[in-house]
């Protein structure tokens, strides 16, 4: 079972990438190396910094000529090795192995050995605890090699007991206080690296919302494309049918309208759907360069149509009349896009289209008079949980601060569009609109 280490400054977050190497020259790539090697060989480390503390220890210890402490013989090499052999489990017990590592250092002092022999490992051991260990618990293991250290003083009566106290205070400290800020720093990149991870599922989170975004628009785009030049194909190829034989010139005409109505369906479906294809530019709602794209600019080509189809559509135009954002200019003209079609497809009665220009809001109204030649099959309204299309058309609504209200009485049924628009300019002047031939009313605001 694979052990898990604390974090140690210096070393790498185990499981974390591994750190780049800096443009520092050779030397940073070669720390770099020693990082993720220590990363996937936490023992090879440690044994390798325990070696390198033992020889310093050997070196100083063998080293010794002043003939002052007891000589350097195969006891000393022997406990300075057993000393050393406890660093080699520094980061996984750091407290037991500091106080380990005193224990054998106390009893080289004890037996007249040089007792700086071994204080650089002990300094390494309570550099570990620092760095791994919080505040508290780390002063009071910093007392062992204080203790330790004192005690050397009071053993060698060369020395200067003053030095001795000096250096056991000041020592112990400073390591102390390496150690506690490498931790801190450590734990800082630990948190910098939880946040780059939480950071990044929240980007892979938000790209996926973007996407099935985009897909339930172009849905909703299709849908509303689908539904209603489908619907004025099937009025118009009825009508060619039923007056093939007895009046061609209307059967031609209906045939014509049916041929330019599957023409614009498919140049749009083309430009939605061209979004999807790899390399391809995008085209949403812009199907060709000379035709503007699909807003408020069309409407009379949509009432045209329906007119086409055999359903008279009068429009009354309140207020004044003004251009309005991309988005829900194209989110009104879909809704009377759907609305007009549910009115051939359910009714087929007189239907009055109202565009309001408020001050501070666009609102749409289709309200129709009642099916002419067949019975009523009205749209289930959207708070029903039926009829896709009302849906699509409140969730158009809501990405743009607006809503759709669905009436229904003995007269008729009745949709509206409320969006919130910027208030124009004061020195904005009424546009004229075109009138048709089923009447169309405008009145200041």
């Amino acid at each position: 079972m694979r052990q898990r280490h604390e974090g140690f400054p210096g070393d790498p977050v185990e499981g974390g990438p591994p750190h780049p190497p800096s443009a520092g020259g050779r030397w940073s790539t070669a720390y770099a190396r020693l990082r993720r090697l220590g990363g996937r060989h936490p023992w090879l480390l440690d044994g390798t910094l325990a070696a390198a503390t033992g020889a310093v220890s050997l070196g100083i210890g063998a080293g010794d000529s002043t003939g002052l402490y007891r000589d350097f013989d195969v006891l000393a090499w022997t406990l300075t090795c057993l000393a050393t052999l406890t660093l080699v489990g520094r980061r996984r017990a750091p407290v037991t192995v500091l106080l380990l590592f005193c224990t054998v250092w106390a009893g080289y002092i004890t037996l007249g050995y040089h007792p700086v022999v071994n204080s650089s490992g002990a300094l390494l051991a309570l550099y570990t605890v620092a760095a791994v260990r919080p505040t508290g618990p780390t002063v009071a293991a910093a007392s062992a090699p204080a203790v330790v250290w004192m005690y050397g003083g009071l053993l060698d009566r060369q020395g200067s007991l003053l030095a001795a106290l000096t250096q056991s205070l000041v020592w112990p400290a400073v390591v102390c206080y390496l150690g506690s800020a490498a931790r801190r720093l450590n734990e800082r990149g630990q948190q910098l690296a939880a946040l780059t991870e939480e950071l990044r599922r929240d980007r892979q989170e938000l790209a996926r919302r973007a996407v099935s975004d985009e897909r339930l628009r172009i849905a909703r785009d299709l849908h509303d494309v689908v539904a209603h030049h489908l619907s004025v194909v099937s009025v118009q190829a009825g009508l060619a049918w039923y007056v093939l034989t007895s009046d061609p010139p209307t059967a031609r005409s209906a045939l014509r309208t049916v041929v330019d109505t599957v023409g614009e369906a498919l140049t749009e479906m083309r430009g939605m759907l061209g979004v999807l294809r790899p390399g391809q530019p995008e085209m949403t709602d812009r199907p060709e360069p000379e035709q503007p794209a699909p807003g408020l600019a069309r409407l009379d080509e949509l009432i045209a149509r329906i007119r086409a189809a055999g359903v008279p559509v009068r429009t009354v135009v309140t207020g004044i009349p003004r251009a309005l954002p991309p988005g829900p200019d194209l989110c009104a003209f879909r809704f009377l896009q759907e609305a007009l079609t549910n009115v051939l497809n359910h009714s087929g009665g007189a239907t009055t289209v109202t565009l309001d220009h408020q001050a501070d809001r666009f609102v749409a109204t289709v309200a129709d008079e009642g099916p002419r030649h067949r019975p009523r099959r009205l749209p289930r309204p959207a708070t029903t949980g039926g009829g896709r299309g009302l849906l699509g058309m409140a969730e158009r609504a809501r990405q743009y601060g607006g809503t759709v209200r669905v009436e229904q009485d003995e007269r008729g049924f009745t949709v509206q569009l409320t969006l919130p628009t910027p208030s124009p300019p004061e020195s904005h002047a009424e546009v004229p609109t075109g009138g048709d031939d089923a009447g169309s009313h405008r009145r200041p605001q």
